[in-house]
C-alpha cells in the first residue's frame, strides 16, 4: 500500500512520470462489519432498500428510470447489473450492501474464491476496486454427467473514485464448456438476491 501510494504522489509532482500506477492487494472484512451486514440485510431498513433496487431494476428492462439508477448488462456469456451511487444509497447503505450482496451469493451455495482490492489511476483519478469472486461448489464429476454450473461465476464490485462512491456491480458469467449444464436462469438469482433472506454463512 505504502509503495502505491509513494508512488502515486511522485507522479502528482513529476510531470515527466508517463506511467499510471495500478496496486492490488488481497483484503479482509472485519467480522463485526460481516455481521451488522448481516443484521442489516433483514432489518426493516435492508428490506426496502433491495425492494427498491429490484423495482429499479425490472422498471429499467421497461426502459423507466427509478432510483438508484440501474444499468442492465448483458452478452452472450454473461449477465449482471450496476447500481449508481445516489440516493437511498448513503456512504453506509453503499458499503452494507456490498456485504449483503456477498452474503446472499455465499447462501446459495457458492464458495469464495476471492477478495481484493485494486487501485488505479485513470485519467489523473484514483478508482478503488473492492471484488468478491464466487465460483459454484466443487462437486464430484459423475461419468457422463454434466456439471451445474449454478448460475455461472459471480463477480461482486464496489467502486468508488477519488474516494467518493462510485457504483456497485454484479455479474455472472457462465461456462460455454460442454462439460457444464446450462445456467440457472438469471432471473431467479435475481429473485434470490433482492428479496430472499437467509442464514448462510460468510
Amino acid at each position: 500500500m505504502s509503495n502505491f501510494l509513494d508512488d502515486l504522489f511522485n507522479k502528482v509532482f513529476n510531470s515527466s512520470a508517463k506511467t499510471p500506477m495500478t496496486h492490488k492487494e488481497n483484503i479482509l472484512y472485519k467480522e463485526e462489519e460481516i455481521v451488522h451486514a448481516k443484521k442489516w440485510m433483514n432489518s426493516k431498513e435492508g428490506d426496502e432498500l433491495f425492494a427498491q433496487i429490484s423495482k429499479a431494476y425490472h422498471f429499467k428492462t421497461i426502459q423507466i428510470q427509478e432510483r438508484p439508477q440501474i444499468h442492465i448488462l448483458e452478452s452472450k456469456y454473461a449477465r449482471g447489473f450496476a447500481i449508481t451511487y445516489e440516493a437511498p444509497l448513503d456512504e453506509q447503505t453503499f458499503s452494507l450492501l456490498f456485504l449483503a450482496l456477498a452474503h446472499r451469493v455465499l447462501a446459495l451455495g457458492y464458495r469464495k474464491v476471492s477478495l481484493d482490492r485494486k487501485m488505479e489511476e485513470i485519467n489523473e483519478q484514483v478508482k478503488v476496486t473492492d471484488k468478491y469472486y464466487f465460483k459454484p461448489p466443487l462437486k464430484d464429476i459423475v461419468e457422463n454427467q454434466l456439471i451445474s454450473q449454478l448460475y455461472g461465476n459471480i463477480a461482486i464490485e464496489k467502486i468508488s473514485v477519488n474516494n467518493q462512491p462510485n457504483y456497485l456491480k454484479v455479474l455472472a458469467t457462465f461456462y460455454s464448456d460442454r462439460q457444464y449444464q446450462d445456467p440457472k436462469p438469471f432471473d431467479q438469482f435475481l429473485d434470490h438476491l433482492f428479496e430472499a433472506t437467509h442464514d448462510g454463512q460468510n
